[in-house]
């Protein structure tokens, strides 16, 4: 069975974007050359998997910065040609959660980078996600795309690590609990 990771940053008051998508709070800051571990982090992951607004911000960036194979999953887009210069580096799908994740297992795949905030409440809700590494940006943007939304029950989970970087950035690490 393949596993679901998440690697995200958020705002103090829990957002991981404004209301219209936008990330300047976080593109903006003067440690862009800090590596806040994410190296590491996607070193044994053979797919990322990520949601139609994730996918829609990447594509406003200069260069594609992915090395691995990516999935983006949306009814919206399924149907869609994926753009000429993306061809054999992503894919979409309409697929649930559960069933891209069977899918990709299937082919091979054992660990999986979920990206994008709607996506990952969505595999929460699943019960699908393996651990979250969770970057708290010391900004508070007062209202936003929250991290987490509404859950039909708790998920518990234990803090593996928490450290904290020279630019003010606190990481954790958490594993779900069975």
């Amino acid at each position: 069975m393949a596993t679901a990771h998440v690697f995200i940053a958020t705002s103090l008051d829990g957002y991981i974007a404004r209301l219209d998508g936008d990330i300047d709070w976080l593109l903006q800051r003067d440690d862009q050359t800090e590596d806040h571990g994410y190296s590491d982090f996607i070193a044994d992951k053979d797919v990322i998997v990520m949601g139609r607004g994730s996918y829609e911000k990447v594509l406003t960036f200069d260069t594609w910065f992915y090395d691995r194979p990516v999935v983006v999953l949306s009814e919206q887009l399924a149907d869609s040609p994926v753009p000429e210069a993306l061809k054999g580096k992503l894919r979409f799908s309409n697929l649930a959660p559960g069933d891209v994740m069977e899918e990709l297992a299937r082919q091979g795949v054992r660990r999986v980078y979920v990206d994008g905030g709607q996506l990952v409440q969505s595999f929460l809700r699943d019960g699908l996600v393996a651990n979250m590494v969770i970057t708290t940006v010391p900004v508070l943007i007062g209202s936003g795309r929250p991290l987490f939304g509404a859950l039909g029950q708790d998920i518990e989970l234990k803090l593996v690590s928490s450290r904290c970087f020279p630019s003010g950035l606190v990481q954790s690490t958490y594993r779900r609990v069975p």
